[in-house]
């Protein structure tokens, strides 16, 4: 029982492999072959042992192919760009060579990245996509075939956001002028003030009060505590 024992604490202290998560979910969409994702995985493990470069017939050693078939994904590693050799000088000054799976690495930080833009453009999609929807709600109706086509504009080819046309659409409601005329007339002043974020148009909308205020609290309604509460009229805006 002993010896069964001491046998098991020289298999727990052997020492583990770091493996990357990122390297596992990621292998298959570099178009990397299980064949070719071991061999990477056993280049780590000699690594840790402190063997940098081993060899063709050291790693057939650890797997079920011969050194020719070991030798032969190697070099398909290196031609994907999975995998390089280095040159180093040790402290004899020695010259030595090592494998780098440094390019590996930067190849999954490229796939995070696409990746990454790949959700952006499918979010901002599905964002386009409820422009409609808001439209209708607020015209209380189906837009028209031309109307469809004017926001069409607005976004493909004009490039305004999504964030941005609802930020002038919700102007134009607060004004009390639901049309696209009104709305397109707004983003045309916003995109030639520069105007493209929310924090943007918040901040001119709230300098534009800032400046009427004074004119607002000498105009009170007689016999009415409230005042009207002034909006601009972006068709009245000129070159």
């Amino acid at each position: 029982m002993a010896e069964k024992f001491n046998r098991l604490r020289a298999w727990t202290e052997q020492g583990n492999v770091s493996i990357p998560q990122l390297f596992l979910k990621y292998y298959k969409d570099l178009k990397m072959t299980d064949d070719e994702a071991l061999i990477l995985i056993h280049l780590l493990s000699f690594h840790s042992e402190g063997i940098d470069f081993p060899t063709p017939s050291d790693l057939s050693q650890r797997l079920q192919i011969n050194d020719n078939e070991v030798s032969m994904k190697l070099q398909r590693l290196m031609q994907k760009g999975f995998l390089e050799i280095t040159q180093g000088v040790d402290a004899n000054g020695k010259l030595t060579e090592k494998f780098s799976i440094y390019p590996l690495w930067q190849r999954i930080l490229d796939q995070l990245e696409m990746t990454s833009m790949s959700n952006e453009k499918v979010e901002q999609k599905n964002e386009e996509g409820e422009i409609f929807s808001i439209f209708e709600q607020e015209f209380g109706r189906l837009l028209s075939p031309m109307e469809l086509e004017t926001i069409s504009m607005w976004l493909d080819t004009d490039h305004h956001s999504p964030a941005i046309i609802k930020a002038a659409l919700k102007e134009a409601v607060l004004a009390g002028k639901i049309s696209l005329r009104y709305i397109d007339r707004i983003l045309f002043e916003w995109k030639k003030k520069n105007i493209t974020s929310i924090k943007q148009v918040e901040k001119h909308s709230e300098q534009f009060h800032k400046n009427i205020k004074p004119v607002m609290n000498e105009k009170q309604i007689k016999n009415d505590n409230t005042q009207k509460v002034s909006f601009y009229n972006w068709l009245e805006e000129r070159e």
